[in-house]
């Protein structure tokens, strides 16, 4: 949009930002603290200003966490700043991923994935 002939932190009518503030959030203290994991978050209270959430962090190099079976799965290299990647659950509800018939625009990964699957011919080479 034209920002010409407005204050300049008038910015462009109607955008908004597309993710969650618990998303942002957990973005935030996952960039504070980069030795730790982003498992998950929930909101905590509000006011008229802010929202607050609680964030849990796992610490991957600690012996309690290596050891359990159900938690050590975050500890492999792949799962590496999952907060930016969208991987948290605010950030795969913000991608519109999930079950269900809420979430049939997402079905093959992303949406992007779903429009590009969609709107391919595909041929077969000798027809």
């Amino acid at each position: 949009g034209a920002t010409y002939g407005k204050p300049t932190n008038m910015g462009v009518a109607e955008l908004k930002f597309q993710r969650s503030l618990r998303s942002k959030a957990e973005e935030r203290v996952g960039s504070k603290c980069g030795s730790l994991r982003v498992l998950n978050s929930y909101w905590v209270t509000q006011d008229s200003t802010y929202k607050y959430y609680e964030v849990i962090m796992v610490d991957p190099q600690h012996k309690a966490i290596r050891r359990d079976p159900r938690i050590n799965w975050i500890i492999n290299p792949v799962h590496k700043r999952r907060e930016l990647r969208g991987l948290t659950a605010a950030g795969r509800s913000n991608r519109g991923i999930g079950k269900g018939h809420k979430h049939n625009q997402t079905i093959g990964g992303s949406r992007r994935a779903a429009w590009k699957r969609n709107n391919t011919t595909k041929l077969r080479r000798y027809r």
